[in-house]
């Protein structure tokens, strides 16, 4: 899709549709794009898509502001050995070679002790090649973002690391688990930024690298198009989600009759592989 002052001039991703119904698409996502802040995951992450944005708020929270990002990944998929990928909003490294995984989180659900966890193992999993020694992993750092206080002790960072209880010592494994409490936005450099995280304009925001990012997608004619070909991506791939559950459904149901597989791979306009691996994971979630 093109859009250019206001007018649509080619179409979407997903195929043609009547020009009225893009442009009364096109003027919901203007205003969509109004309301979002750096809370807001699609919007967070296109702001990262810029190095120095990234690279400004991780020397906020660490502390570090000698700290330089050399390469980072909007969106990494990281699987396991079993295939259970997870979608990680922000991937990055650093010059000393450490790892960052950022989250934002606007529900508690989703930034549980035990997502932390598997964040920091899939990171460290990824790490390695072949015939690389376990003392060759570098540091990594899950990070999270949220809107309430998770862990409900008030505070605005929350640094959780490893320890020997019987000495009351780090175990210096090199994962390092932070929570960062956006709620408190106190006169500190932490307080500031959750306070621009917050913003719906650039021009209430302290950091100017962030407002910098946050006019350009949301006030200049490039990055509104930009925001709004994102969305429209979203848009089409929800649908494509569901049409591809509804084939899913349709097709359970057919096996549940006794139809055969091939015919009801013909049906539904998929592969016969397709079939047996829905059976397998409708199998796998009925356990």
């Amino acid at each position: 899709k093109r859009i250019m002052n206001g007018g649509i001039i080619d179409v979407f991703a997903g195929g043609t549709i009547s020009e009225g119904e893009l442009k009364a698409r096109y003027e919901r996502y203007k205003n969509i794009i109004d309301n979002f802040t750096l809370m807001s995951d699609i919007f967070m992450r296109n702001v990262f898509k810029k190095k120095e944005c990234l690279e400004y708020v991780l020397q906020i929270i660490l502390q570090n502001h000698k700290l330089f990002i050399a390469e980072h990944i909007i969106q990494k998929d990281y699987k396991n050995l079993q295939g259970r990928s997870a979608v990680m909003d922000c991937v990055a490294r650093d010059a000393d070679g450490q790892y960052f995984n950022i989250e934002i989180q606007q529900e508690n659900e989703g930034a549980s002790p035990n997502r932390a966890r598997y964040n920091s193992g899939l990171m460290d999993m990824n790490m390695l090649n072949p015939g690389q020694d376990f003392d060759e992993l570098t540091e990594n750092y899950v990070i999270f973002i949220t809107r309430n206080d998770i862990l409900g002790y008030g505070l605005a960072i929350y640094h959780v690391e490893r320890v020997i209880l019987e000495v009351d010592g780090f175990f210096g494994d090199g994962t390092h688990i932070i929570y960062v409490n956006s709620k408190i936005q106190e006169d500190t450099e932490l307080g500031r930024l959750m306070h621009d995280f917050h913003c719906k304009k650039a021009e209430d925001m302290y950091s100017r690298i962030l407002a910098d990012r946050v006019y350009e997608l949301k006030e200049t004619q490039k990055g509104v198009e930009f925001m709004c070909q994102e969305m429209e991506q979203i848009y089409y791939e929800g649908e494509k989600s569901g049409e591809l559950k509804a084939r899913k459904e349709t097709a359970m149901l057919l096996v549940e009759d006794g139809m055969d597989i091939s015919r009801i791979a013909r049906l539904m306009k998929v592969t016969e592989q397709d079939i047996h691996e829905w059976i397998d994971e409708s199998m796998c979630i009925a356990k």
